[in-house]
């Protein structure tokens, strides 16, 4: 088979050279060993189990850049990279380690007080604790400073009372950040960040596991608080009202997270549909002997290099500090529209055997779409680039 990761004949990067590669190199076995034997069990239960978190965690691919200190790997977003690229090119895209991993863990990094990154860091590079950060409500989805969901000191305890939606990982997750408004009166400067350990409190409630189009083998939640008390310990950075501010400087790295899924599959997409047309015969001939064939894959070739250089930029730029907000938002808009043609493209090309489930290219199908929603719609993306012209 076509090796995705080399479909667009790009030299690496020097951010993907050496132990990158090495860990890519683990990361693509471990995942086509240990996960996608079992994925369509994962995507019949609608969750990845446990224990492949845990398998996950012992390998060393759970919190890639967190330091060595602190249980992690020691690497850079260029080694959590890796993984996903491994977990796009494999097929396992609802496997929610990127979350997990590059999302959750450094706000814990960045914010947590040195007590609290020694009790909680360790534990999610094991997959002992599974992480999740619940933003999204019924009533505020990308627009972060509509959340309704508050949080009362009383004592030494935050009261928590509340709901959230569309939370990935939410049915296994027993590490959840919290977005929540501490001083409803003072609008996002009274936003805080406050994290729950599950498994310890009362008043918390998951509620169902939420039917989705795709990305069916992640569990995505609704979670309830209902007078959910919380040590005030556990509130994320030195004092209330900073959940905002920490959320705008960590949102670019979600959003080139986005962007890394997207890059994968599209590679993918494009290195199954290759082997496709040429084995599938009409009319006598291979598929890819028709100039329509070629045409159209040396149109999606070309964008997917492009896509491919500009990732592979924003990965640099960020490793060094450099990638503000509005190129991680181009980022992450653009790169998951290709994502979105490149992928229904290589389904035409399939015909009718696109559509069927069998076919790997209609489950990218449907796990493609929610990619231009999550992390901030690409219209609101839009919204924010233009805010710089």
């Amino acid at each position: 088979m076509t090796n995705p990761a080399e479909i667009l004949g790009l030299p690496k990067p020097a951010w993907a050279a050496d132990e990158v590669g090495m860990l890519y190199d683990m990361a693509h076995r471990f995942m086509s060993e240990e996960i996608a034997p079992r994925y369509d069990e994962f995507e019949k239960n609608e969750m990845v189990d446990r224990e492949s978190w845990l398998k996950a965690g012992a390998a060393g691919l759970l919190c890639a850049s967190m330091p060595e200190e602190y249980g992690g790997s020691g690497g850079t977003f260029a080694h959590e990279s890796a993984i996903i690229e491994a977990i796009g090119h494999v097929g396992v895209d609802g496997f929610g380690i990127g979350l997990h991993s590059s999302i959750v863990a450094p706000y814990i990094l960045h914010y947590g007080s040195e007590e609290q990154k020694k009790k909680w860091l360790p534990k999610l590079a094991t997959g002992e604790l599974i992480g999740a950060i619940a933003m999204t409500e019924p009533g505020a989805g990308s627009d972060l400073q509509g959340v309704k969901t508050r949080a009362e000191k009383d004592g030494n305890q935050y009261k928590v009372n509340g709901s959230k939606t569309f939370i990935t990982n939410g049915q296994l997750a027993n590490f959840i950040i919290i977005v929540t408004k501490t001083d409803p009166e003072k609008g996002a400067k009274g936003t805080s960040l406050i994290v729950v350990e599950t498994d310890e409190v009362e008043g918390f409630e998951r509620g169902r596991n939420l039917d989705k189009i795709g990305l069916k083998a992640n569990d995505t939640s609704e979670l309830f608080f209902n007078d959910m008390r919380v040590p005030t310990s556990n509130l994320l950075g030195h004092e209330e009202g900073q959940g905002f501010v920490q959320l705008m400087q960590q949102l670019p790295q979600e959003r080139l997270q986005i962007g890394t899924g997207a890059i994968a599959m599209i590679e993918r997409a494009l290195a199954q549909t290759i082997d496709y047309v040429k084995e599938r015969k009409a009319f006598g001939k291979a598929i890819i002997e028709f100039q329509n064939t070629q045409f159209k894959l040396a149109e999606l070739k070309t964008e997917a290099t492009i896509g491919r250089v500009f990732y592979n930029d924003c990965v640099a730029r960020h490793i060094n500090g450099g990638l503000d907000p509005v190129t991680a938002s181009m980022a992450k808009y653009w790169l998951s529209d290709l994502q979105g043609k490149v992928v229904d493209e290589c389904l035409q090309l399939h015909g009718g055997y696109g559509y069927m489930n069998e076919y790997p290219i209609a489950r990218m199908f449907r796990d493609a779409r929610v990619q231009r929603i999550y992390g901030g719609t690409n219209e609101i993306m839009k919204l924010l680039i233009g805010r710089s012209l």
